[in-house]
């Protein structure tokens, strides 16, 4: 059967959107973006945002979606509004990948940095982790089945799987 583009919501960089179940989250262009998934599958109900920098640089207004240490929370307080218990969310996450050489400081580390922030806020949340795909030197595309909670990830190298 075909696939209707309205059962998938695309969520593009520094973005986030939630769903219930019967529709899929997608996004595309993780390379040292990190996409989190937090879920309830009693509730039947998804959020993913697409997390590009681990946190914002100062107080003034931001785009919670747009950093690790913010989207967690936003996307938590948005399932809960849609029936989702606190208690029973999880967390699956890929992307974080280190696109560029290894260098001695930590400005270059936006991956690794993004995915320690992601899971950091996860914890401050009570959220358990339950897969990630982070890390490598690898871009992905990952789309989220809420029905199924399947995570299916697909590389810019061709390997595709799911957590």
């Amino acid at each position: 059967m075909a696939e209707r583009v309205e059962d998938v919501v695309r969520v593009g960089i520094a973005e986030a959107a939630v769903v219930r179940c019967g529709q899929r989250l997608r996004t595309a262009g993780l390379g040292s973006c990190v996409g989190v998934v937090l879920y309830d599958d009693v509730a039947g109900v998804a959020g993913m945002a697409h997390v590009m920098l681990p946190a914002p640089p100062n107080a003034r207004p931001f785009n919670a979606a747009k950093y690790g240490s913010t989207a967690v929370p936003w996307l938590l307080e948005r399932l809960c509004e849609m029936g989702a218990e606190p208690r029973r969310v999880r967390a699956k996450l890929a992307g974080g990948a280190q696109m560029f050489a290894p260098s001695r400081g930590d400005l270059l580390r936006v991956g690794p940095r993004n995915v320690e922030a992601v899971l950091a806020a996860l914890q401050a949340c009570g959220i358990r982790v339950v897969a990630q795909d982070t890390g490598g030197q690898v871009g992905r595309t990952i789309e989220f089945d809420v029905c199924t909670a399947r995570l299916s990830i697909r590389t810019a190298r061709g390997a595709s799987y799911e957590i």
